[in-house]
């Protein structure tokens, strides 16, 4: 067991998930916190936590040594910075904020405080991406010669679906791009090494209008609500420029029928190639000029990260909520023992997600043929 009182503020289907992660990595939920007392008493029950917060204020006081944040983006910073002022460590959803000085921010006062601070980039723990990782990092991949690939769901397919992400006032001016792409971008860079410096983007809106309520995040289900105009983007295609000079491309839609959270991305090296599908993440496959082997999750072969990370013998399939608690107990060793594991994603790494969203958002509005993302937001 790991020790970890943890406090989770938020009551919908993500905070469910890292309810049931924080449990697995050990940790005692000690409460939840809702947007009114009525909320969380009702979320208290559904997940099986002691305690409902009234408000804020109620969970600092409480000192847990961890509080999660799954609230609505525009949320993010205010709770964040909160949590952080009072020395408690964090784990906050993605996107960090909903613009990228507000995430340096959270960045910079984490450093400050001396506390840890985690965003879940949680497809970094599936075991079949380290192994992919490893082997560039020998070199069995070669030289990195491209990179490409898609994030493709369709819960937003229906004209009539609606959620809190359309509203670019409680989501921030980026849906699609924000909400999936980011975690596109984020595991090819820790995957290849290879950073983004300038993108090219196209974004479309394919429904001017969907209702102004909205449902949870991931159900399709129509509703009768008046219908209002609609910013945010449905689909997005953005072409990067590496800082080795290379291009990596990606398709991000959250209409396209049929996809459910098809992650996948393919790099082509000079000697070899490997794919990634996060719907089939026991397997990879990689290809040279004399044919292609599959290969599958085995903690007794491989990489040693491929090894920590897989929980059960070959053959018996890991997934999301598997990869989710080994974010979290990641987090939680970092926080008992000031050790960081390798590849737990920070708050930096949310700043830098927030910069790409940021040169997404900018190409697409502009006739600039390409945007700049900066290293850091300037000071």
């Amino acid at each position: 067991m790991s020790g970890v009182r943890a406090a989770v503020i938020g009551t919908g289907m993500i905070a469910g998930v890292h309810v049931r992660a924080a449990r697995a990595a050990g940790a005692a939920v000690i409460g939840v916190l809702g947007r009114n007392r009525s909320r969380s008493e009702d979320a208290a029950h559904q997940f099986g936590v002691t305690r409902a917060y009234a408000d804020l204020d109620e969970v600092l006081a409480d000192r847990p040594d961890v509080v999660h944040i799954c609230t609505p983006n525009d949320q993010h910073h205010a709770q964040a910075l909160a949590v952080i002022r009072h020395g408690i460590n964090v784990i906050c959803e993605k996107p960090l904020a909903v613009n990228a000085e507000q995430a340096a921010e959270l960045a910079e006062a984490a450093r400050d405080a001396g506390v840890v601070a985690t965003v879940p980039f949680v497809y970094r723990y599936h075991p079949i991406v380290r192994e992919i990782r490893a082997r560039i990092d020998d070199g069995l991949l070669g030289r990195v010669l491209g990179i490409h690939g898609s994030y493709l769901q369709d819960w937003m397919h229906d004209e009539n679906a609606a959620s809190w992400r359309v509203d670019a006032a409680t989501g921030g001016p980026s849906r699609a791009f924000a909400d999936i792409g980011s975690h596109w971008c984020d595991l090819v860079e820790f995957v290849t090494g290879e950073h983004f410096t300038s993108v090219t983007a196209h974004t479309d809106v394919v429904y001017e209008t969907r209702p102004a309520a909205g449902g949870p995040s991931f159900s399709s289900g129509a509703t009768a609500a008046p219908h209002v105009p609609v910013t945010t983007e449905d689909t997005a295609i953005a072409t990067f420029r590496t800082a080795s000079g290379r291009l990596a491309n990606t398709v991000v839609s959250q209409v396209a029928s049929g996809r459910k959270n098809r992650l996948w991305f393919e790099i082509d090296g000079s000697l070899r190639s490997a794919v990634f599908d996060q719907e089939q993440p026991e397997s990879a496959w990689f290809g040279s000029p004399t044919g292609g082997e599959i290969i599958v999750r085995d903690p007794s072969n491989g990489s040693a990260d491929q090894r920590r990370l897989g929980v059960v013998p070959a053959g018996h399939p890991q997934g999301y909520p598997d990869a989710f608690a080994a974010f979290v107990a990641d987090t939680y060793t970092a926080i008992t023992t000031g050790e960081t594991p390798v590849g737990l994603p920070t708050f930096d790494d949310g700043a830098r997600s927030a910069l790409i969203v940021a040169a997404v958002v900018a190409s697409a509005r502009s006739s600039s043929a390409s945007t700049a993302i900066p290293e850091r937001m300037p000071a």
